[in-house]
C-alpha cells in the first residue's frame, strides 16, 4: 500500500542481526534481536479512537486518518509503504526471577518513522497475532485492556511523565477468549489492537537476553546501535561513551519513577522486561492510581501476595531493576567503577526529584530538610486517615494560610471514622505547613498557581476507565472520547466534569477492573 506522506528508514532492523527463519512460529532466538513477522490480519478493522496531537506530530493529517485505508493498518491488515514488521528478542526478570527468552509476545513493530522535522519514532501494535516469542499464547489483545493502554499512555504524557505513546485504538471484529483472573472462567471478549508509539522500545531485558548467554558481539551491536540511535548526543567511542550512556539510563529511570511518585501512579508489573532504556513508561497493564494513600498498595492481583510491585517500593525496584542491567552490560566494562557510579548517579537524580517535587506540590521555592519530614508527615496523616492522595494534595492549593482549617480536605476522606481520629493531628500539621508556606513568602495566587500545575485535579482512576470499558463493549464509545478529553488537561478544573475528579465510590472498592487488575487487564 502507497502512501507519499510517510517515511520509514527501519534502523532497528539495518543496524541489528535478525533471526533467519521468518514467521511465528515459535523458537528459540539466538544471535539475533529481532524477527520477521506479519501481523495476523483481523475480520473487521474499525478505527474506535485516537490522539490527533500524536497523529499531528507524526505527520498524519485528516486526510490519512479518515481514510479506509488508516485502520486496515493499524489494525493488522495491511501496510504503508516502507513499513517491515518485526517482533523483537528480548529476555527479563519476572516478579524477580530470571524467566529466559521472552520477546514480543504479541507486539509487532511497523517501522520507524522519520518525521518532517527528523524526529523519529517506533510504531508498534500490541495485539496484532502470534510472533516466535508468544509462548503458546495467541497474541491478541482485549477491547478493555486495550482501552486502559490506550487512555493511560496519553493521560501520562499530559501530566508529565515521561511515557510511550497510543496513536490509535482500532476493534477488530474478532472475540478473544481470556481468563481475566486466571481462576478457569474464560470469557469471550471483543478484540482490539494499539497503536503504541516512541523513540524506541529497547528494554532492560533487551540486554539482558544476550547477556545470559555470552553473547557478548550481540550484546554490544545492541549498546552500540541504541546509542547512536537513542542518544545521539553521546560522542567517542568505548568504555568512556558507555559510562555516559548507562548514567543517562539511570537518571532517565529516576526521573519517570519520581514522576509515578508525584502523581501516585503504580506500574503493578516492574519486571525488567517493562523496563524502558529510555526512562518511559511501558507496558500498561495492571496499573493503578493510589486512591485511598496506601504505600503498600498494588493493583495486580498476580502479586497480592508478595507486594513487591507495590506503590511504595518502586524506587527500590527501579534501582534492583537497574542493577540486573549494570551485570548485563559488565561486559562491556573493564571494571565495575562506572556501572556503581550510574546506579549513585540514580539515587542522587532520584534525591533531587523528591526535593523538587516536595517543594513543587508544597507550593514552595525550596525544599529544605525540614520539608522532607513535612511531607513524610503529610503521607502517614494520608494514610492514617485514609484520604484520597489526589484530592487531598489538591486541595491544599485552596487552603487559606491566616487560618487553616480541615475542611479543605472534607472531599478527599473516605472513611468519617478515620477522618475523626486522625483530625487533631491533621489540624496540627496544616498550622505547621502554613506556617512554613507563608515564610516561603510567595504571593498567594503564585502559590496557588504553582501548586496546581504540580497537583493534578483528573488521573486515569480505575473505576472510570472501567466504567468507559463496560460502555465500550456495548458500542458505547463516549465514555472513552470523554475521558480522553479531559485527561487532556489535567491541572485545570474543568466545569460539568466535577464527577470525573471524585473520590472511588463504594461500589467501586472491589469490583473487578476498579481494584482486581491481572497482567491479563
Amino acid at each position: 500500500m502507497s502512501t507519499s506522506t510517510l517515511q520509514f528508514d527501519n534502523r532497528f532492523l539495518h543496524d541489528l542481526p535478525g533471526d533467519p527463519v521468518e514467521g511465528p512460529a515459535l523458537r528459540e532466538v539466538r544471535g539475533a534481536a529481532w524477527s520477521k513477522v506479519m501481523p495476523t490480519p483481523v475480520a473487521a478493522p474499525r478505527l474506535l479512537a485516537y490522539s490527533p496531537e500524536l497523529a499531528e506530530r507524526l505527520g498524519m493529517g485528516p486526510d490519512l486518518l479518515d481514510s479506509a485505508d488508516f485502520p486496515r493498518v493499524f489494525g493488522g491488515n495491511a501496510l504503508y509503504a516502507g513499513m517491515q514488521p518485526w517482533a523483537a528478542a528480548y529476555g527479563g526478570h519476572q516478579f524477580g526471577h530470571w524467566a529466559g527468552q521472552l520477546g514480543d509476545g504479541r507486539a509487532i513493530s511497523l517501522g520507524e518513522l522519520v518525521t518532517a522535522q527528523g524526529e523519529r519514532w517506533e510504531l508498534q501494535l500490541k495485539g496484532a497475532g502470534r510472533t516466535p516469542y508468544s509462548r503458546g499464547a495467541d497474541g491478541r489483545a482485549v477491547l478493555r485492556s486495550s482501552i486502559r493502554e490506550f487512555l493511560c499512555s496519553e493521560a501520562m504524557h499530559h501530566l508529565g511523565v515521561p511515557t510511550t505513546r497510543a496513536l490509535s485504538l482500532v476493534g477488530t471484529g474478532d472475540a478473544v477468549v481470556r481468563d481475566m483472573f486466571y481462576d478457569g472462567h474464560p470469557r469471550a471478549e471483543p478484540g482490539a489492537v494499539v497503536c503504541r508509539v516512541a523513540p524506541s522500545f529497547l528494554r532492560f531485558g533487551s540486554f539482558e537476553l544476550p547477556a545470559s548467554r555470552g553473547d557478548i558481539e550481540l550484546l554490544r551491536q545492541l549498546a552500540d546501535a541504541c546509542i547512536a540511535r537513542d542518544f545521539p548526543e553521546l560522542d567517542g567511542a568505548g568504555a568512556s561513551r558507555y559510562t555516559r550512556w548507562f548514567g543517562l539510563i539511570c537518571e532517565r529511570t529516576a526521573i519517570m519513577v519520581a514522576h509515578w511518585m508525584r502523581v501516585g501512579f503504580v506500574h503493578g508489573v516492574m519486571n525488567t522486561d517493562n523496563m524502558s532504556v529510555l526512562g518511559l513508561t511501558i507496558d500498561y497493564g495492571p496499573y493503578g492510581w493510589v486512591e485511598d494513600y496506601d504505600p503498600d498498595w498494588t493493583p495486580n492481583t498476580t502479586d497480592a501476595q508478595g507486594r513487591r510491585y507495590r506503590f511504595g517500593t518502586q524506587p527500590q525496584v527501579a534501582y534492583w531493576n537497574l542493577t540486573r542491567l549494570a551485570q548485563a552490560l559488565a561486559p562491556l566494562f573493564e571494571d565495575a567503577a562506572p556501572l556503581h557510579e550510574g546506579l549513585a548517579a540514580f539515587q542522587a537524580t532520584y534525591a533531587r526529584c523528591e526535593r523538587a517535587d516536595t517543594a513543587a506540590k508544597f507550593g514552595l521555592l525550596a525544599c529544605t530538610d525540614d520539608d522532607l519530614v513535612l511531607m513524610a508527615d503529610w503521607r502517614q496523616l494520608l494514610q492514617d486517615g485514609q484520604m484520597d492522595m489526589t484530592l487531598a494534595f489538591r486541595a491544599l492549593s485552596a487552603l487559606d494560610l491566616d487560618m487553616p482549617s480541615v475542611v479543605v480536605l472534607e472531599a478527599a476522606f473516605y472513611s468519617p471514622e478515620h477522618r475523626d481520629a486522625v483530625l487533631p493531628a491533621v489540624q496540627d500539621w496544616l498550622q505547621r505547613y502554613a506556617a512554613r508556606a507563608r515564610a516561603d513568602g510567595q504571593d498567594p495566587t503564585t502559590r496557588r498557581a504553582g501548586m496546581d500545575r504540580a497537583n493534578p485535579i483528573y488521573v486515569l482512576r480505575n473505576w472510570l476507565a472501567q466504567e468507559a470499558i463496560e460502555r465500550a463493549e456495548q458500542g458505547d464509545l463516549e465514555g472513552v472520547h470523554t475521558l480522553q478529553q479531559v485527561l487532556r488537561d489535567p491541572y485545570t478544573e474543568q466545569p460539568g466534569r466535577e464527577h470525573l475528579a471524585a473520590r472511588r465510590p463504594d461500589w467501586a472498592r472491589d469490583k473487578a477492573g476498579c481494584s482486581m487488575l491481572s497482567c491479563s487487564s
